[in-house]
């Protein structure tokens, strides 16, 4: 039985649910006593835990939640919402970290029959009242006083009928005093307790009835990476169906052999991604609930390894810069002697070599045995000895990091979507992986390439004639019917299409894709990211700048030249491999890094570094000039998304002198 068949021949209990709240409402049911979440102590001051709704975790280590427990926590919750004035239809706004309760209130209001928006804490403060203004919340869940304060702070024109705070507001953070002179801000354990109070089982029954498939779900903002944020409108169908589908692709398969990682109700999935964004609330929320696995939530990014060791995972969703801090982590940790650091690149070296190899030679296959006791046996276990399967969405995945982590024996099965398509599109079969794809599209998802679309006399170029590229279009059940109050937008990002098919219309992606005899698809980049240089040849910059990252002497790139004659590059040096360089090198560099950004013999070895990563470029796309700068592109600055996209806008403004003089 080949892939597609098996796919459609998959049967589970969650496939088919008519909405999420139904979703979850089956797997409770089904699995009862399992543990649905784990959360971590003396992190959080949770009003839940004083409302005796959760119990408290010991500090330092994660306690479980019961699937049941969870259910009588939403029921509750979404009691409360109803009783504070919440209806169907109505908008609730969450402002917060990944944590157990955003999940909660996620699912509390979709079962109350809310829709839910959501904002990153790390968003700006007009980008925050830019998205409650537009969403026009009833209700606002916020994290902590921190937020709370930030959030009555918006336009007054934003005026839901309460507020909801996750953590007990301490005494003396200005906090405690406003939320007592105010009759709308509450703890969300007094949410828990006006639900407690007003619950009946007919309401609850009666609300899962009331959920329509075409029911709007959620509002979700794009991440404003090629312009201003725009609402997308998720239905519970767009959320079911996608749910569906990775569930059929990643789900425990009778054809399968036992070896080949998969996603069920023994699954431990470690939630690390801002729930705000869709890769996390469909992938780290929605599928391991309809898979029946436990979701445990991580402290921070910047606990990551304590976290890993404390849950010990059997699978886990990233973006691209967190597989690279992963290895730079371990690098680091290798560096404390020179033998130990030879022997780290050597075996990742192996490791890469080992999965591109179709047939590993006996001297190869010894090598990466070696490796693997000396090496990735140590890696594996600081990852909790027990990872089965990384999910990588987000951005694109370096293909030599992929094949390294395969050859370490942590398998990343890389995929594609997009928050208008609720949101993968496409990702790799745990049973065959291929390296530098982004997988065969999801079994209920349509897809098309318009060729007419491309790059040099209107073709893209490829090194295999086999395949085709063009622009994605995608349609399925997944796929928004539009944007929230952008008429004109959601008008532009559709095209018609009429045969033997219908006049059903397809979502344009804008994004450039190639697409093999086998279905696979290799993700090329954005349209609104080319580099139309000036000489007429467009510049696809992703999978270069990926190439120059690579580099250890590069922390971060941007590729410039859009209207110039030649392509230039915006380079952030990793300054710990920089001063390691320049000891080897007996070089003394200025100690500032605004300085030693300057400093010509930098210059040229990162210079000589982008060259050597180019090599196999076209003549147009080498990279004739370069500028480094000292400030990494961060969150904190504006000039990464949440999920560590770049905002190509924003740093091509902030250095935009700098640019002008790479073509004086």
């Amino acid at each position: 039985m080949d892939r597609r068949d098996a796919e459609a021949a998959f049967d589970h209990p969650s496939l088919g649910s008519s909405s999420i709240p139904a979703l979850f409402a089956g797997t409770a049911a089904r699995h009862p006593s399992a543990a649905a979440q784990s959360y971590k102590g003396g992190i959080y001051d949770r009003s839940l835990v004083e409302a005796d709704a959760i119990q408290a975790a010991p500090d330092g280590e994660y306690a479980n939640l019961s699937y049941s427990d969870l259910e009588a926590v939403v029921q509750r919750l979404a009691a409360g919402f109803g009783d504070l004035g919440l209806r169907a239809d109505d908008r609730l706004a969450i402002v917060s970290h990944t944590r157990m309760e955003w999940t909660q209130v996620d699912l509390a209001a979709l079962s109350a029959g809310g829709v839910v928006t959501a904002a990153y804490p790390s968003a700006s403060d007009d980008r925050l009242e830019s998205l409650l203004t537009d969403s026009g919340p009833t209700g606002i869940v916020v994290e902590n006083a921190a937020l709370l304060k930030r959030v009555l702070a918006v336009d007054p024109a934003v005026d839901p009928a309460f507020i909801a705070v996750m953590d007990s507001l301490p005494d003396g953070s200005g906090m405690a005093a406003a939320a007592r002179d105010r009759d709308d801000i509450y703890p969300l354990g007094t949410v828990y307790q006006r639900g407690a109070a007003a619950f009946d089982s007919d309401s609850w029954t009666e609300w899962l009835d009331a959920r329509r498939p075409d029911d709007l779900a959620s509002i979700i903002y794009t991440s404003g990476t090629t312009g201003e944020p725009k609402g997308v409108r998720l239905t519970h169908d767009n959320f079911c169906a996608n749910a569906e589908g990775m569930l059929r692709r990643l789900g425990s398969r009778s054809d399968r052999p036992a070896a080949v990682p998969s996603l069920d109700h023994t699954s431990r999935q470690l939630s690390v991604l801002p729930l705000a964004h869709v890769f996390e609330r469909l992938v780290g929320s929605y599928l391991p609930i309809a898979a029946g696995a436990t979701i445990a939530y991580a402290e921070s990014p910047e606990t990551l390894g304590e976290d890993f060791r404390l849950v010990s995972p059997t699978c886990s969703t990233a973006v691209p810069r967190l597989y690279e801090r992963l290895v730079e982590s371990f690098e680091r940790e290798a560096s404390g002697s020179p033998v130990s650091e030879r022997l780290f690149k050597w075996a990742v070296d192996v490791a890469e070599r080992f999965h591109r190899a179709e047939s590993p030679g006996r001297r190869l296959r010894v090598a990466h045995g070696i490796a693997d006791r000396l090496v990735y046996s140590s890696i594996r276990s600081a990852l909790g000895g027990e990872i089965e399967l990384f999910i990588s969405g987000g951005d694109s995945l370096s293909a030599e990091l992929c094949a390294t982590f395969h050859g370490m024996g942590l398998p990343i099965v890389e995929g594609y979507g997009l928050t208008e398509t609720a949101p993968v599109v496409s990702v790799n079969p745990p049973e065959d992986p291929r390296v530098g794809t982004i997988g065969p599209p999801l079994s209920n998802v349509e897809t098309r390439l318009d060729t007419t679309v491309g790059l040099d006399d209107g073709k893209l170029q490829s090194a295999d004639s086999a395949t085709e590229l063009g622009e994605l279009l995608v349609r399925g059940p997944n796929v928004t019917d539009g944007y929230w109050n952008r008429p004109e937008s959601t008008e532009a990002a559709f095209v018609s299409s009429s045969g033997d098919d219908g006049d059903r219309e397809w979502f344009r992606t804008g994004d450039l894709v190639g697409q093999g005899p086998d279905g696979y698809l290799t993700f090329r980049g954005r349209r609104k990211q080319l580099l139309v240089l000036s000489t007429g040849h467009n510049v696809v910059p992703g999978p270069i700048e990926e190439s120059i990252s690579e580099s250890p002497l590069v922390e971060q790139c941007l590729l410039v030249g859009d209207g110039r004659p030649a392509v230039g590059a915006l380079v952030v040096p990793e300054f710990e491999a920089v001063q390691q360089w320049a000891d080897r090198k007996g070089i003394e560099p200025p100690n500032q890094r605004d300085r030693l950004v300057d400093d010509e013999r930098l210059l040229d070895r990162i210079a000589a570094a982008v060259e050597q990563a180019t090599e196999g470029v076209e003549p147009y796309e080498r990279i004739e000039r370069v500028a480094l700068v000292a400030e990494p592109f961060s969150i904190d600055n504006g000039q990464l998304t949440p999920t560590l996209k770049k905002k190509r806008r924003a740093i091509a403004e902030q250095y935009a002198d700098r640019i002008d003089q790479l073509y004086e």
